[in-house]
């Protein structure tokens, strides 16, 4: 019997502690993340930016959250990564060829989705800049009408004849906003 729990606890001290201890420090990583990042867009929703009756609240609250999502949906992947690659060393893969290997896949992807990442970074400014939002009369390309929803990569507008229309962010090169007024 001890000599069963010897080896059980030799065992565990191993590999198993470590991907345990691996897995811990990701959660702990992913929920102490979570939350610094949104008591920082609670802050950065409720803060007065721009004082006075321009100041749209509501708008404000929507794109902080929206940045708080993109931000946390980015960390939690890159824990995960991380803990990932570390729990695949513990079993005693060698990491090197396969980070070289997705070193070439993601150059061969970056290529190929170079239309992806221009619509994503297009959405990011766009949210930065506060171009337009959800319920705004808008103008942009040849479709006129109001913004139903925004996202990082698509916005869609619903236009007066009642036609949904997708438009990829990265395409968008002039827009006309009627909602906003004058500052």
């Amino acid at each position: 019997m001890k000599l069963n729990i010897h080896h059980f606890y030799t065992w565990f001290s191993g590999a198993p502690l470590h991907i345990l201890a691996i897995l811990v420090v990701a959660i702990c990583l992913q929920i102490i993340g979570g939350r610094a990042i949104t008591r920082a867009m609670n802050r950065i929703a409720n803060a007065d930016f721009v004082p006075g009756p321009q100041r749209t609240a509501a708008r404000q609250r929507e794109r902080a959250q929206t940045t708080g999502t993109i931000l946390r949906s980015t960390l939690n992947g890159l824990i995960w990564l991380v803990a990932l690659s570390m729990v695949l060393s513990e079993f005693g893969l060698n990491l090197g060829p396969v980070v070289a290997s997705a070193g070439v896949i993601g150059v061969a992807l970056g290529l190929g989705a170079q239309t992806i990442v221009r619509d994503i970074l297009a959405g990011i400014f766009m949210l930065i800049e506060d171009q337009y939002g959800v319920g705004d009369l808008v103008e942009v390309l040849d479709v006129k009408g109001i913004v139903e929803s925004v996202g990082l990569r698509i916005t869609t507008v619903r236009s007066e004849d009642g036609t949904l229309w997708y438009l990829r962010n990265g395409e968008i090169l002039k827009i006309g906003n009627k909602s906003q007024s004058k500052r």
